[in-house]
């Protein structure tokens, strides 16, 4: 008891300590005079008064002009509640509003709507009754053939770039659903088509490899299929295509990927010209004798790997139908399509010794013009180029035997070779040059050598 008297003295304190803080320069109405005069002449309560009221915080009204009712409306000056997060109304223990959430009008605390049970909208016009009980389910939408055409496409292109098929196949695995598995065997042509023998022998292999990997039997025929009916269009961008195609069909043959009723049996109902073509091409390829061994070179050794023989014998011969047509943009295409790009000073040695041989003006500029434009192609690259006259020289004690004016048709077209700028200057260094007999007039002043006496070849 002794405690709440003690609580209730300090409140009644505190009361007048709040009464003489404000100070007397500020304006306050009559009322609130009044009643401060009364509280000062009030003693403050006895140990054992009881307390008839607790003193109440002190409130700040919207006006000034209305008369306090009691000394708890007690006006405030407006500094006191500057900062102040308290409520002026009395009411609250001065937290945020809302817990933060915001007031009218705004969306609320982050979060809520997920504990909010029912927010559909009854009066929303597309509010339907019977949403509650649909299922939602992943749908994977299925892939066109041009959407397909256009992610596998990548693919194949680089396999000519490394060569690695069980990584082709675990791409093509990955990007392939079974209906569109028949489109791996049409779409590896048709790129094929566009390239070289060498990545259409690339190619093959591939489709042998991804046999029972990727692709079945059956795939393969329906890619093949697709082909025989799309020849009409396949022939606008490429007008061999119905013998690359038979080619194609003859090795899969070969390979076991097909059975050999394919080509006498194709499921196509309507053959056109053009397929037909390449049925006979195919059929035509697995009737010859000895066996489908020969199938494995039907698109020829690319590259390195045809004996060396054959690629310096192409080389002349190449050389040789420039000379006679003069078309540098056919010689440039031959020699892309030999694919030997590191046997490329044999084409510089031969070119060289050709025009040595000739002893021809015309002969020398046809085929100076030749290798400059090699060199401005970058087809041969100056490594290559600087081999080939490097071999040149290197057999010229061999080359003047047959041709006697060597070192001097050599001296003129190196200086034309320098002259159009594509030689370096190491190998305008190492140009050799072969010593001459020298005259009597030139040094011996008019006189022979006098013959060896006969003792002294005796002695």
């Amino acid at each position: 008891m002794d405690k709440v008297m003690l609580d209730r003295k300090m409140d009644v304190e505190a009361l007048h300590e709040d009464v003489d803080g404000v100070s007397e320069d500020e304006p306050v109405s009559e009322g609130a005079a009044a009643i401060k005069e009364e509280l000062m002449k009030k003693p403050a309560p006895a140990d054992g008064e009881r307390l008839k009221r607790k003193a109440k915080r002190l409130v700040k009204h919207n006006s000034g002009d209305r008369a306090p009712t009691n000394a708890m409306d007690f006006v405030v000056p407006h500094r006191r509640w500057k900062n102040s997060r308290r409520s002026r109304n009395g009411r609250g223990r001065g937290l945020p509003k809302k817990g933060g959430a915001g007031g009218k009008g705004v969306w609320g605390l982050p979060g809520s709507e997920i504990l909010e049970e029912d927010y559909e909208d009854h009066n929303d016009p597309n509010y339907d009754s019977d949403d509650k009980n649909i299922e939602l389910k992943e749908v994977i939408p299925d892939i066109t053939p041009e959407e397909y055409y256009k992610r596998v496409e990548p693919i194949f292109l680089e396999y000519y770039e490394h060569g690695d098929t069980l990584e082709v196949a675990q791409s093509l695995y990955e990007e392939t659903t079974d209906p569109l598995r028949p489109l791996i065997t049409s779409i590896a042509i048709e790129i094929a088509m566009d390239h070289k023998p060498s990545h259409r022998e690339m190619t093959s292999v591939l489709i042998s490899d991804l046999y029972w990997r990727v692709v079945s039997s059956r795939d393969i025929s329906l890619g093949f299929d697709m082909l025989l009916k799309n020849l009409p269009d396949l022939i606008l961008d490429t007008p061999e295509a119905p013998t690359i195609l038979g080619n194609f069909i003859a090795r899969a043959v070969a390979d076991d990927c097909i059975p050999p009723r394919y080509v006498t049996n194709p499921e196509v109902e309507e053959l056109n010209e053009h397929a037909i073509t390449a049925l006979k091409r195919a059929d035509t390829l697995l009737s010859m004798k000895k066996g489908w061994a020969h199938l494995d070179n039907v698109w020829g050794l690319g590259g390195p790997l045809r004996p060396v023989n054959i690629i310096t014998k192409q080389m002349t011969l190449l050389l040789q139908e420039y000379m006679s047509s003069r078309d540098i943009k056919e010689a440039h295409r031959c020699i892309l399509t030999l694919e030997v790009p590191h046997f490329h000073h044999e084409l510089v040695y031969e070119a060289v010794v050709m025009a040595l041989e000739s002893i021809n003006q015309s002969t020398e500029e046809a085929l100076c013009a030749l290798l400059k434009s090699l060199d401005d192609a970058c087809i041969v690259s100056p490594l290559m180029m600087e081999q080939g006259f490097q071999r040149v020289f290197d057999d010229m004690t061999d080359i003047v035997l047959d041709v006697p004016l060597a070192y001097i048709m050599l001296d003129r077209f190196i200086e034309r070779c320098s002259r159009a700028g594509f030689l370096s200057d190491k190998t305008i260094r190492n140009m050799p040059s072969r010593g001459r007999k020298r005259f009597v007039s030139e040094g011996d002043g008019g006189q022979f050598k006098s013959p060896t006496p006969s003792f002294a070849r005796d002695n």
